[in-house]
C-alpha cells in the first residue's frame, strides 16, 4: 500500500525478534534478541503491580521461548520518517 494511502489505525512493522535471554528484574523484565535484519534489539516491560518470584520465573521461561513482533502506529514507515529527519538536518 502506498504510504499515501495509509489510515490513522494503520501499524508498520519496525522487527521480528527471536527472544534470546529474558533478565528478570525487580519490576518486570528485560529481553534481548536478534532481529530478521540480524540487528539487536532490548524490550523493557514494567509492571505497576507486585509480581510474586514464582510467576516472574514462569512468565520469564515462557518469554524466553517467544518471538516477538514491533509494531508502531504512524502514517509514514519508520524508514520514510527518520529519511525525512536526516534530509531536514542536513538541510
Amino acid at each position: 500500500m502506498n504510504s499515501s494511502q495509509t489510515t490513522e489505525d494503520e501499524f508498520f512493522k519496525v522487527a521480528d525478534l527471536q527472544v534470546d535471554t529474558v533478565h528478570i528484574e525487580r519490576a518486570g523484565f528485560v529481553l534481548k534478541g536478534r532481529g530478521a535484519d540480524r540487528a539487536e534489539y532490548k524490550i523493557e516491560m514494567r509492571f505497576d503491580f507486585p509480581v510474586d518470584k514464582q510467576t516472574k520465573s514462569i512468565v520469564g521461561e515462557m518469554l524466553a521461548q517467544s518471538e516477538l513482533r514491533v509494531m508502531r502506529r504512524a502514517k509514514t514507515p519508520l524508514l520514510r520518517a527518520s529519511r525525512r529527519k536526516t534530509d531536514r538536518i542536513s538541510s
